[in-house]
């Protein structure tokens, strides 16, 4: 009677291949999800902006304050990012979930004239911040990639 089944070399093959497939697919896998932490921050780089922007409008200067007495930007559930300006937690800026530091935010700035609002996050857990800006011109700037391809 003919045995039905797979032998032990046929199993440790697949699971072979199994396993290359594995070490090829996660690389790129892992740099999607970086890319799609970091989309993130776009959406909410424009709402700033647009709350600056309003309170620009009403009061002719604009604010380093995030809460309801000065912009009034809240973000919609928890972020991956920290945003905002040095200052106080909860006021100035709000932090993010991937380690973004306050001490980060440092050039952030706002004035009668100008504003530049920070975005960071370590994104790839590697220790170096993603750190992102945006302007009263809406200038989005890259100013530290945590995503670059890693030598």
């Amino acid at each position: 009677m003919k045995s039905l089944g797979f032998t032990l070399i046929e199993l440790m093959i697949v699971v072979a291949i199994i396993a290359f497939l594995a070490v090829v697919a996660i690389p790129n896998f892992l740099g999607y999800v970086s890319k799609a932490k970091r989309s993130e921050v776009y959406l909410n780089l424009g709402s700033i902006y647009m709350a600056e922007k309003a309170y620009w409008a009403e009061h002719g200067t604009y604010s380093n304050i995030l809460t309801s007495e000065g912009i009034g930007w809240k973000p919609e559930g928890q972020t991956n990012y920290t945003y905002g300006f040095p200052g106080t937690e909860g006021i100035n800026y709000v932090s993010g979930k991937l380690g973004g530091q306050a001490s980060d935010l440092s050039l952030a700035n706002a004035g009668k004239d100008t504003f530049i609002v920070a975005a960071v996050a370590d994104i790839d857990g590697d220790g170096q911040p993603d750190v992102i800006t945006i302007n009263e011109k809406r200038e989005i700037n890259i100013l530290q990639d945590d995503l670059k391809t890693k030598s």
